[in-house]
Formats: C-alpha cells, sequence, structure tokens
C-alpha cells in the first residue's frame, strides 16, 4: 500500500525530532486520517456507537442530524488525551425554534512540540530549532426536524494538516494541506412501545487533501456509519426507575479500503441510571486494528452542566500503558 505524502511528512518530522520513534499505526494511503479520531466522552463510553444518539451537542461530531433533538442551546469541550498526544475540541450549538439548530465547532490535535538537535538524531544535545505538528478542524452545521418522525443534518469541514517549523530547519520538511469536505446525516425515530431510532452518517466526504502537489493527493478517509438505538428497559417503580439502552453501529469506509483506520467495524454500547442526575455507560469496538476493546464511562448532571468521563482499555499489549481517557463539559443555555 502507498504510503500517504501527508504521513511521510508528519512521520519525517517526528523521526527527527524523536530519535528511535516508533510508528503506532501502518501507514495509511488517506490523508487527514485524524477527522477519524473519537471525539466526546458519552460516544467513547458507549463504544462509539453514537450515530443514533441524539439530545446533545456531542452528535455534531457523529451524526450531524442528532442536533435536530437538541432540547437547548449547548456550548461544549471535549478533551482528549492519548498515546500521540493531546486533542481539544469546543463547540457552540443554538436552537433555533421552527427554523433547526445551528453549530460552530474546532477541532484540534496537538502532537506536541519536539526540538530539533545539530546533524538530526544522536546530535549535538542543545536544540537548534523546533518542531511543531498540529491539525486543526473548523465546522459548521446546521440540523432540522424534516417530519414528525425524521431528522436531517449537515456539516461544512475544513480540515488542515500542518508541520511548522522554527530556528534551523533545513532538515526538517515542513508541509501546510488543507481540504474541505461535508458530514449527511439522519435519524429516524420510531415512537413504539419500545422507542427505537435508527441513524446513518456518511462522514469526511470531500476533495482529496493536497500537501506538495495533485498527483500526491490523498483521499480523505469517507466513512459510512449505520446505527440503532433502542430503549430495552424504561424507568419505573417496579425497575427501581432504572432504564436501559442499547445501541448498535456498523461502520465502514466508503470508496477506499479503509487505510489505517482499517475496515468495517461493528461497536456496540449499553447506558443506565436514574434520570439523568448519574448516567452509566460501557461500549466495546469489534475492530481489527490495535485500539479495539471495552470502553467505560460515566455522566453527572448538575442543574445545567454534564461532565462525562469515558476511559478506553486496549486489546493491544502495546499500547495498554497508554490508554486514553477522554473529558466533555457540557452546558445548557
Amino acid at each position: 500500500m502507498r504510503r500517504s505524502r501527508c504521513s511521510q511528512l508528519l512521520a519525517a518530522a517526528l523521526a527527527i525530532a524523536r530519535s528511535g520513534l516508533q510508528a503506532q499505526q501502518a501507514p495509511s494511503a488517506e490523508g487527514a486520517t485524524f477527522l477519524l479520531l473519537p471525539v466526546g466522552a458519552r460516544a467513547v463510553a458507549l463504544g462509539q456507537a453514537a450515530v443514533a444518539d441524539a439530545g446533545t451537542a456531542e452528535g455534531l461530531f457523529w451524526n450531524p442530524a442528532a442536533l435536530a433533538s437538541l432540547p437547548r442551546s449547548e456550548f461544549a469541550f471535549h478533551h482528549h488525551t492519548a498515546f500521540f498526544g493531546i486533542t481539544d475540541a469546543a463547540s457552540v450549538s443554538v436552537v433555533a425554534n421552527g427554523v433547526g439548530t445551528f453549530s460552530l465547532a474546532a477541532f484540534i490535535v496537538d502532537y506536541g512540540d519536539f526540538p530539533v538537535t545539530p546533524g538530526g538524531p544522536g546530535g549535538g544535545p542543545q536544540p537548534i530549532g523546533q518542531i511543531t505538528t498540529r491539525n486543526l478542524a473548523l465546522l459548521a452545521s446546521y440540523a432540522t426536524q424534516l417530519s414528525a418522525a425524521v431528522h436531517g443534518g449537515i456539516s461544512y469541514k475544513l480540515a488542515q494538516l500542518r508541520v511548522d517549523c522554527s530556528g534551523e530547519c533545513s532538515t526538517v520538511p515542513t508541509a501546510t494541506g488543507t481540504t474541505h469536505a461535508v458530514d449527511l446525516g439522519v435519524q429516524v425515530i420510531i415512537p413504539a412501545a419500545v422507542p427505537i431510532v435508527f441513524g446513518a452518517a456518511l462522514r469526511n466526504f470531500g476533495f482529496k487533501l493536497q500537501v506538495n502537489n495533485q498527483a500526491q493527493a490523498d483521499p480523505l478517509p469517507t466513512r459510512l456509519q449505520l446505527g440503532v438505538a433502542v430503549v430495552v428497559l424504561r424507568a419505573s417503580p417496579r425497575t427501581g426507575r432504572l432504564d436501559l439502552r442499547l445501541l448498535a453501529d456498523v461502520r465502514g469506509p466508503l470508496g477506499s479500503d479503509g487505510g489505517a483506520g482499517g475496515g468495517q467495524v461493528t461497536l456496540v454500547g449499553l447506558e443506565s441510571g436514574a434520570g439523568e442526575t448519574v448516567r452509566l455507560r460501557a461500549g466495546y469496538a469489534f475492530s481489527e486494528g490495535e485500539t479495539r476493546g471495552p470502553s467505560f464511562g460515566v455522566g453527572i448532571r448538575v442543574g445545567t452542566v454534564v461532565l462525562d468521563l469515558a476511559r478506553v482499555f486496549y486489546a493491544s499489549d502495546a499500547l495498554a500503558e497508554r490508554e486514553p481517557v477522554h473529558l466533555s463539559l457540557r452546558v445548557a443555555f
């Protein structure tokens, strides 16, 4: 498989900055694969089975149609610490009654700042420059109720990959690549005795990411995700007012073999709690890569403020000591 120009530049910069750095993922023929990184502790705790989930602004990053059921305007901040660096995202979603929901968001992946030493790896101890590696995505979304049972949404994305260097950088391949994409989503609500929500989202559909020239442009990691959410146990005095919800998704690449993001993935999640004050969540990602495994999380609501926490436990021993922690803070207004 051809190694992408974007991956080559980033790998070269990091290899110069960190002597002996070992890649954590296989080479990919896709560009902007950071767009596949999960955003939001709620979805992560549910095993990323989020395409049929609704009611929070977190849906902006999974299925824009979920924004149509947002009860109030909401500000959200998401933080994620992983083996490769830190990701942060912030969004503002405004509910306009009778019109729909409008959202703006920014998503940043920070791989860190690394010193450049004389002679490259194994050179002198005094740094002569600094490498800065960042990925950035800006989103603008709109969702509305198409009918009593159907919600639809669309997101526009501007995605950028950056490898910058300051100081003496003659041995460092700097680069900037920018592209554009859209997400399209729909949710269908079946108000039966056992409420069911079906969801579908097409994510990262857009132009190739070009860093050097058109011949070396890489396709985006376009994914189609289908899912269902079912309330299998309603809250009642008989059950101690506990409820139970089951979510299941299938996600796969569209127009490519999936690259480093893998092929088809099955995702499942469970959520339970007594009301909205405390919610317990668990999930499992049945992927073919090293990042498959279980996830657990909790959500705590105090008034209009919600704090969500999630932890992923990788099946890979190589990543077991660096399992990611996700934190989300949401405030309704």
